[in-house]
């Protein structure tokens, strides 16, 4: 691998073969994912793969910017959208572990402006049908998604439709810190009774603010001391400002027909400025070395690198267990609409998608094998029965494009040969 950029960030890069992975078949990631680069449909990409402990393969291709002709580097700066939402249900996590909340508390408890909601019935966004919260949201289903919150931009529903009239959409209403956002999100009815189905949401927007509210820190000072500072994660933030704007890769999206990329700016540049609202649901940039010291602590159960703790090895191994009722999978107990996962053989922990039978998933991997991804084609995953933590990186919107996280699936499992 040709080595542009800053490299003191990273570990030294192993033998694969003295952690169990063929050279040779791990060549194949960077023959298949270069393909994408040649057909233009993807600008470029990064993957750092982990194996007991050591870093393995470590590959990067393409250009960070493309029409100026600016390839990625190993430092380069990405935006990394809904992998947020592990970081902040960590952070989260770290503040229950000193008896700051219990799971099974009501949110409302926390932030009152949730005491009164209700709960879709039937009817239209114009004439809905309401009928009151039997069972209170509480904190567990912000972390699993199973709140009745939704996202306006999934547009299935007419919950959906009346987020997009309340401003949410791929944005927010203008103007509102954190504070606004969750309170105008909790004026909003619920999708289903908290607790009985599962859906891609607001949910850890709400959460970080919830975090803010215990910690009587503002959402990205909390994160920084409970997670980012203890992991040495100096280059992950809520906007990318100083020398990370100027290593801050351009977004792109597919062209409908050919799936050839066009740079996005008009949304990639938000990123640029500090936001209005700090969303633990979706806000940060970051690196892959950054990312990878995080996927890292969750495979070595809440220790990082450095020796500095994060969250203790039970509360890790918690988060990794399938939280939905009945050890049920996203299939039976979601809505068939969008997420940054499949849906068979996959349940959810707190905060990560969690496989539950490899099989029915069709993608090879662990039980027990979990991770995230995010808006513009990111993804992880950390795999504790294998030792592996992966980090993918690239910058095409909307992450439905490309199969691009079940193919790294198979090219990294494929090249285990011990």
């Amino acid at each position: 691998m040709e080595r542009t950029g800053e490299m003191s960030d990273w570990p030294p890069v192993a033998d694969p073969g003295s952690v169990g992975l063929c050279p040779d078949r791990l060549e194949r990631i960077a023959a298949h994912f270069d393909g994408y680069l040649e057909r233009r449909q993807l600008p470029g990409w990064q993957v750092a793969v982990m194996r007991r402990g050591r870093l393995a393969y470590l590959h990067h291709s393409g250009h960070a910017d493309v029409e100026n002709s600016v390839p990625v580097a190993a430092d380069t700066v990405w935006r990394i959208y809904s992998m947020t939402k592990p970081i902040t249900t960590v952070a989260a996590l770290a503040l229950w572990e000193h008896g700051r909340f219990e799971l099974n508390d009501p949110v409302a408890d926390y932030l009152p402006a949730f005491a009164h909601q209700q709960v879709w019935r039937s009817g239209s966004a114009t004439s809905p049908e309401l009928e009151p919260v039997v069972e209170p949201m509480r904190i567990w289903h912000l972390m699993t998604h199973t709140s009745g919150l939704t996202y306006g931009f999934m547009q299935a529903h007419p919950v959906d439709e009346l987020y997009r009239r309340a401003g949410f959409d791929f944005g927010l209403p203008s103007g509102l810190d954190l504070t606004g956002v969750v309170d105008t999100v909790a004026t909003l009815p619920l999708l289903f009774q908290p607790g009985t189905e599962w859906n891609y949401s607001m949910s850890t927007d709400v959460l970080g603010r919830l975090i803010e509210v215990i910690s009587g820190q503002r959402l990205d000072d909390a994160l920084r001391s409970l997670v980012l500072d203890p992991l040495g994660m100096d280059e992950t933030a809520f906007w990318a400002h100083g020398a990370l704007a100027d290593r801050l890769a351009a977004l792109y999206a597919p062209m409908p027909t050919t799936r050839e990329i066009f740079r996005f700016d008009q949304l990639g540049d938000g990123v640029r400025r500090e936001p209005t609202a700090l969303l633990g649901g979706g806000g940060l940039v970051s690196t892959t070395a950054d990312y990878l010291r995080f996927a890292e602590m969750l495979r070595c159960r809440g220790l990082g690198s450095n020796g500095e703790r994060v969250i203790g090895p039970r509360t890790a191994d918690y988060l990794a267990r399938n939280h939905l009722p009945g050890n049920a999978d996203l299939s039976a107990f979601g809505r068939p609409l969008f997420a940054e996962t499949t849906f068979d053989g996959v349940g959810f922990g707190l905060g990560v998608s969690v496989t539950i039978d490899p099989i029915a998933a069709k993608v090879p991997g662990s039980v027990g094998d979990h991770g995230w991804g995010g808006a513009a084609s990111t993804t992880f995953w950390v795999d504790p029965t294998e030792e592996l933590s992966v980090v993918f990186m690239t910058q095409l919107l909307p992450s439905s494009t490309h199969p691009l996280r079940s193919q790294l699936h198979q090219l990294v499992m494929q090249a285990i040969i011990d």
